[in-house]
């Protein structure tokens, strides 16, 4: 299984018409956004799950792409949906305990609220 994201570019303001690889730059934001943000050990645990959860969706995603049958993709994409949904709501919970950025976080907010909208359209449309 080839992964071309390092050669994938976006230009500021764009997102990508690949699922997959908007999921990527999206896991990559929220690392970006975990790595920058100052908080309490007592919070730790909110930007553990954060970044599991926000990165799995595509992880998912390239998982079934390379699944066996259409059960296999399915499963994968079920979860990676599951995923986006878990991200939003730890994105809030951060926002709303948490001293942060709130532009950053409504930003993180609408593009894993994009990115479930556009995995439950897939899903839908696979039937």
């Amino acid at each position: 299984m080839e992964l071309e994201f390092d050669a994938f570019e976006v230009t500021e303001g764009e997102k990508p018409y690949n699922i997959r690889h908007r999921c990527y730059f999206f896991s990559k934001e929220i690392i970006f956004f975990v790595r920058d943000c100052k908080y309490d050990k007592v919070y730790s645990s909110l930007f553990d799950q954060l970044v599991r959860s926000g990165t799995s969706i595509g992880a998912n995603l390239v998982e079934g792409k390379a699944g066996s049958s259409k059960k296999d993709w399915k499963r994968y994409f079920d979860i990676a949906l599951k995923s986006a949904n878990e991200t939003k709501y730890w994105l809030c919970l951060i926002r709303d305990t948490i001293e942060v950025s709130k532009p950053k976080v409504n930003e993180l907010i609408k593009e894993a609220d994009e990115i479930s909208k556009i995995i439950a359209s897939i899903i839908i449309n696979a039937k």
